[in-house]
């Protein structure tokens, strides 16, 4: 087994290194907040003091970092991932930032002789605990091939998705389209019980025609079809509405370098700053069905 350090233990981070952890692997675990440093320090990890104490004798790095700004700081300078990483180091980032940031990070990289990948992840915060994550890696096949049996720790299904970026590029198309059909769901749940047809009753219906879609069969933003969705737990978040409305955001961003016209990303997006100003963006992000039906 390998030595492994792990940059960054929030959310999701905290459950990835534990299962590291837990298949043998020696992992280094590094955060700022005290508090995650103990729930890894009890899962089995052991603690960094800083970035350059996790990076010690470390033949693999995985990152999970809130935005492209802390990706930048973490790996380039002279005190960065990339200019202290011992030779032949492998960097894994499954941070969720912009396709920009990703592909100047493996660029730097790559410039070093390190195999790197961007890996951005989809399941949220249980999949993470589970180690049911799905990986979008974007890198070379070298690189991909380097980094699977990590990811293999950490989640399912596992995915090359092309050069480097283009992780970011699927993790960000994914979630637009995920949190367009979040909201249409929302409308069609809100519009059935405002003409009197109650939320059992249409999903029976709906989740066998043509307007199913995972986010009605799997994760039901109306409070009983769906025994396990957050909407039977006052829509405590499994996926936040400001995780939701970062990854919205991402999406727009990539669409305007890119020219590309994304109507129905722009207006979700929209919705979900509305929770943002409302100041409950801390919801899961199926609550957008609260903003739907007036009741936020």
């Amino acid at each position: 087994m390998n030595t492994i350090a792990f940059i960054g233990l929030g959310n999701m981070g905290g459950g990835m290194a534990a299962n590291l952890a837990k298949t043998g692997h020696n992992v280094r675990a590094f955060d700022l907040s005290p508090d995650a440093l103990a729930r890894a320090k009890n899962a089995g990890c052991n603690i960094a003091n800083s970035v350059l104490d996790a990076l010690n004798g470390a033949e693999v790095v995985v990152t999970m970092l809130p935005a492209g700004q802390h990706v930048r700081s973490v790996y380039l300078g002279e005190n960065g991932i990339i200019a202290n990483a011992q030779k032949g180091a492998l960097l894994i980032d499954s941070s969720t930032i912009d396709i920009e940031s990703a592909r100047a990070v493996i660029t730097a990289a790559a410039e070093r002789e390190l195999a790197m990948v961007d890996a951005p992840v989809s399941g949220g915060v249980g999949a993470a605990t589970a180690g049911t994550l799905t990986f979008m890696v974007g890198g070379t096949e070298t690189a991909f091939a380097k980094a699977k049996p990590y990811l293999e720790s950490m989640g399912k299904n596992i995915f090359h998705a092309g050069d480097a970026g283009n992780g970011q590029v699927a993790k960000v198309c994914n979630n637009m389209l995920l949190g367009i059909t979040m909201v249409g769901t929302c409308e069609a749940f809100a519009l059935a019980e405002k003409l009197g047809l109650d939320a059992q009753t249409f999903y029976d219906i709906s989740s066998t025609a043509s307007g199913q879609s995972w986010s009605m069969t799997a994760y039901c933003p109306a409070p009983g079809p769906v025994p396990t969705s957050p909407a039977n737990n006052d829509y405590a978040a499994g996926f936040t509405a400001a995780m939701m409305l970062k990854d919205m955001r991402l999406a727009q961003q990539a669409a305007a370098s890119a020219k590309a016209s994304t109507p129905l990303g722009a207006q979700a997006e929209a919705l979900y700053a509305l929770m943002e100003v409302a100041g409950k963006d801390d919801l899961d992000f199926s609550g957008i069905m609260k903003l739907i039906r007036g009741k936020l």
